[in-house]
């Protein structure tokens, strides 16, 4: 098994797992083979034609899909990690089965990663895949009423029965992890191939970023709010949505690129959420400022 460690921003990590010994999952679970149906069923509804008979199956994977893009990928990646049953925890502690953390050490040290994979195994973040698993579970029979509709399955509920999975895959993923820690059984290594990746990926970055400081310059932004801004310890962004399909290429992971792309996205979004609630505190601090104390 190896755990991929790759910093979105400077201040959040993907983690993904790459299984390599599937023989000590050799046999499969009633899960897994209701996973595999319902994926090859999701396949199936996305290609469906349209019309009155399985058009209404293409806009159910066009709306799910846009639902799954706002799961954070936190979940993704932990959702990646093979839930530690006793054969899997057995082999483990025998060393019979490696787990390799690979990670691009130009941009991270192993010091960070290791606090990183603290932060997936923690019980802050496994309370709250088990406080969305039981939400979800206990909000599935409002979901009833769905199924006097005719022809259409009870949509709703299954997603609900996705989510709560989900979110079950996602704690097991973390608590793997947490044993995995607390055993030491963890094998760090800095990978080559990630090391030029984010090489190029920074220039890329760095390229962005001077475009986005001519525009501002353009759009004469308030000196204090540049100054403001130069001065404090903002997060920056590693990684690019086009460094997804580079990544993924030169670690021979084609999965990768779609989590990378994910959460880049995801990170984008968060980080200029916070960049306009910052403007806004600065503008309101300044015409606070102009008005003066009240007399």
């Amino acid at each position: 098994m190896r755990l991929f460690l790759l910093p979105i921003s400077t201040r959040r990590s993907l983690i993904y797992c790459q299984r390599l010994n599937t023989q000590i999952s050799s046999k499969t679970t009633y899960i897994d083979k209701i996973t595999i149906r319902a994926s090859k069923t999701w396949l199936k509804w996305e290609k469906a034609e349209k019309g009155w008979r399985t058009g209404w199956q293409k806009k159910v994977t066009h709306y799910g899909n846009k639902l799954f893009e706002r799961i954070p990928h936190e979940e993704w990646g932990l959702k990646s990690i093979p839930p530690l049953s006793k054969r899997r925890k057995d082999e483990e502690l025998k060393g019979n089965e490696q787990v390799e953390v690979v990670y691009p050490g130009s941009v991270i040290g192993q010091d960070k990663v290791n606090q990183a994979l603290h932060a997936f195994a923690g019980d802050q973040r496994q309370a709250i895949h088990t406080k969305w698993m039981w939400g979800s579970i206990l909000t599935m029979p409002l979901t009833a009423p769905a199924v006097l509709i005719p022809i259409v399955p009870n949509i709703p509920f299954f997603y609900l029965v996705f989510r709560a999975w989900s979110h079950w895959r996602a704690r097991s993923g973390s608590q793997h992890i947490n044993f995995l820690l607390e055993n030491r059984l963890l094998k760090f290594t800095i990978s080559r191939p990630l090391r030029l990746a984010y090489d190029v990926a920074g220039l890329e970055v760095a390229t962005k970023e001077l475009d986005s400081a001519v525009e501002e310059v353009k759009e004469k932004k308030h000196q204090a709010r540049a100054e403001s801004v130069a001065e404090a310890d903002i997060e920056k962004m590693l990684l690019t949505q086009s460094d997804g399909k580079i990544i993924s290429e030169l670690v021979d992971v084609p999965e990768l690129e779609e989590q990378i792309q994910r959460a880049v996205k995801q990170v984008e979004k968060a980080l200029k959420a916070e960049k306009e609630l910052q403007e806004e505190k600065q503008d309101l601090d300044n015409v606070n400022k102009e008005k003066g104390p009240k007399r």
